[in-house]
């Protein structure tokens, strides 16, 4: 999915980051694939987990490109515990599904809030886009922490998209599950910060 949006945000002539936790080999890849616009794409080493790595990145997209206009935060974590087994679900589990799934998109929107309100000359305000999941809505996905996670994810979008107004739009999609759990189930904690 994070794959897909980088493809077509770069075909609408946007300068792609994919920012990357340990997956770096295919965040360059996908860089080095990108069709070619003004500016560079990159790919970054920035795990949402780490807030110093969260405000080291924000830094560098000042520096490289002097704003942010788009942010898609789809780093997410998951693994497959039947819902019944709550053994199962130990805290170890619980507190990545929550630290990546939940503070990392929060951790991101703070860190690049001012280059994402800055202001624009054609007037247009930033966008966040969180990926979030239909299991938000059914209660049902690979563990019931997970289907937790997505449910809080649509919840911050909304006090986000409140919060941040008129200066930067928030807003959530929420993807059939079969297709975004097999993603998450590769347990990449890849994320995509996207800039035109």
């Amino acid at each position: 999915l994070g794959e897909a949006i980088c493809i077509g945000l770069a075909q609408a002539g946007c300068a792609v980051v994919v920012g990357y936790n340990s997956s770096e080999g295919p965040a360059r890849e996908l860089v080095d694939s990108l069709p070619p616009v003004t500016l560079p794409h990159a790919a970054l080493k920035c795990p949402v987990t780490d807030s110093a790595a969260l405000a080291a990145l924000a830094a560098e997209v000042q520096g490289r490109y002097g704003r942010c206009d788009i942010l898609v935060n789809c780093a997410g974590t998951t693994r497959f515990v039947p819902h019944a087994d709550l053994a199962g679900l130990d805290d170890a589990l619980i507190d990545q599904v929550l630290a990546t799934n939940v503070r990392g998109p929060i951790a991101a929107v703070r860190a690049l809030q001012p280059l994402l309100a800055a202001p624009r000359a054609d007037g247009r305000s930033g966008l966040v886009v969180n990926i979030s999941s239909i299991a938000a809505v059914t209660a049902m996905g690979s563990n019931i922490a997970y289907c937790a996670s997505k449910a809080a994810v649509d919840n911050l979008t909304k006090s986000m998209a409140r919060a941040l107004a008129p200066a930067v739009r928030v807003l959530s999609v929420s993807p059939r599950s079969e297709e975004h759990t097999s993603e998450l189930q590769s347990q990449s904690t890849i994320s995509y910060a996207v800039f035109c």
